[in-house]
């Protein structure tokens, strides 16, 4: 099962992935979360000390310039656009609650989208996670599908957009819901996150995009606010946030068996 999980920032999905990946490894199963977030904050609410953190795979420069020929510091270099990375993620892959993390980080400069030695590696690890790795892959993404890419989207089972009670998070939604299936994700869905009024529900499933099933909402949680602004880990905090989940992820394994 591979599930890349987006939304605005701030709304959720890193709690999702996090929670997920431990749910999924109650259940005996071999878990891979990865954090492809420029913003990378998933090992943090998985507990990972500060001075533990992993260094992102997109910050190694000398083993990007290794596997793709070219120095991620100078321009106009020719490289190689399918590099070997796949003894990377056993490698560099911490070990963290019963999952394997892995830290990609994201091209945070203007234009990063573009090729280039970083961008070319970064989705050639992408392409691998998703079409030969058999774990359960738990990727934690920013707004944007662009790792993905039309390579690796044939390894996606689904894209879960989070979502909570906002115009601008449905905006986000939309757009993310149409990039998805633009490069051929078959099913998209949505979780909802932070309800303080059942009212909510009902507004946001009735904006959600055409064709995205709400698997679940999940109340706003002041215990996951102050675990996450202390530092600590986020799992074990919240029993009915994790009780939501649990029922958000039944269904999304529905939604997986429909032909």
């Amino acid at each position: 099962m591979r599930i890349a999980i987006s939304g605005k920032g701030g709304v959720g999905k890193t709690t999702v992935t996090a929670l997920w990946g431990r749910q999924f490894v109650a259940e005996g199963r071999d878990v891979f979360v990865i954090d492809a977030d420029p913003d990378a904050n998933l090992a943090a609410a998985l507990g990972v000390a500060p001075a533990s953190l992993p260094t992102p795979l997109v910050d190694l420069k000398d083993l990007i310039k290794e596997r793709t020929g070219a120095d991620p510091d100078k321009l106009g270099q020719y490289f190689k656009l399918n590099p070997h990375v796949s003894d990377l993620p056993d490698t560099y892959a911490v070990p963290v609650a019963g999952m394997k993390l892995l830290v990609l980080g994201g091209l945070q400069r203007g234009g990063g989208g573009c090729a280039c030695p970083q961008g070319v590696f970064l989705k050639a690890m992408m392409r691998h996670l998703m079409l030969e790795r058999r774990e359960v892959l738990l990727v934690d993404m920013e707004a944007g599908l662009e790792f993905l890419g039309r390579a690796s989207v044939m390894g996606v089972d689904a894209l879960v957009v989070v979502v909570e009670p906002g115009r601008r998070s449905l905006d986000t939604a939309h757009a993310i819901a149409r990039m998805g299936r633009d490069i051929g994700v078959r099913r998209v869905a949505a979780v909802l996150n932070k309800v303080t009024d059942p009212a909510q529900v009902g507004v946001i499933v009735g904006g959600l995009p055409e064709g995205v099933k709400l698997l679940g909402h999940l109340p706003y949680s002041a215990a996951l606010q102050q675990a996450d602004l202390g530092g600590r880990s986020i799992l074990g905090v919240d029993a009915q946030v994790e009780a939501a989940l649990a029922e958000a992820r039944s269904n999304l394994e529905r939604l997986l068996q429909e032909p």
